[in-house]
């Protein structure tokens, strides 16, 4: 069966597609708030369920759980995020202060740099020649290429509401369908099936196939769900909490 290749290879579709340039990935910050959002509201539904409290406790402590636990997961993403997007930023006020102070110097780094990719001679004096010819370029493949870091920093903002959005989503499926008629039942099938979704999603970024990822990440949530079921029942009969 022929391959079905992800995009096209003629001159013009690679021209169109470089000149939008790297485009920033947001769906790490997806999947990490979907899975919190699904494992921990799960966690309070079943640790409720497990110590035999009321109903009105799984609406308190679950709503007021996906709203704060949900913007404090997306304010640090936003923050962490940040400062990956400072970083970038101070070191390219670092390599363009060094380009200006000592060229020679930081020519030399280049040199080295590409000389351990296996250029030399002309060809290495070649490149050398064409990457210190512009300061900008000059600085950012030394921001790539000395310091590791990413050419296309991610938005701040979009990386927070993408967690949030899906924490939001997510968690709201362990609230809502305990409520439905099916109770604790329906919570443990609909949420189960929201793992198994965020991990074959998980599995676009990913040379794991979609099923593997699915069922690596139901098991991770329904095992935390679980745990929390056994504190919450463990709680109640070591303290003789009396059934609600």
């Amino acid at each position: 069966m022929r391959d079905v290749l992800e995009h096209d290879h003629t001159e013009e579709a690679i021209r169109a597609r470089l000149a939008l340039g790297p485009a920033s990935n947001y769906l790490r910050d997806w999947i990490y708030g979907g899975i919190d959002g699904a494992v921990t509201t799960f966690a309070i539904v079943a640790g409720v369920v497990g110590a035999d409290l009321p109903t009105t406790i799984v609406l308190l402590l679950g709503f007021a759980n996906l709203v704060a636990d949900g913007f404090a997961m997306a304010a640090s993403n936003y923050s962490g995020s940040k400062v990956e997007r400072d970083g970038y930023d101070r070191v390219l006020d670092i390599e363009h202060r060094h380009i200006a102070l000592v060229p020679e110097g930081e020519r030399e780094e280049i040199r080295q740099i590409f000389a351990s990719k296996g250029f030399a001679g002309d060809d290495l004096n070649r490149i050398v020649a064409v990457l210190t010819s512009d300061r900008a370029t000059w600085a950012k493949t030394m921001a790539v290429e000395e310091y590791g870091l990413s050419p296309n920093p991610r938005s701040p903002g979009l990386a927070a509401l993408s967690t949030f959005a899906a924490f939001m989503l997510c968690g709201l499926v362990p609230l809502l369908s305990y409520l439905s008629s099916g109770g604790f039942t329906a919570c443990v099938v609909a949420t189960g099936a929201t793992f198994f979704a965020v991990g074959a999603v998980k599995s676009r970024s990913s040379p794991v196939q979609w099923w593997r990822s699915g069922i690596e990440t139901f098991l991770i949530g329904m095992s935390a769900a679980a745990l929390a079921f056994t504190v919450g029942f463990g709680l109640r009969v070591l303290f003789n909490v009396p059934a609600a």
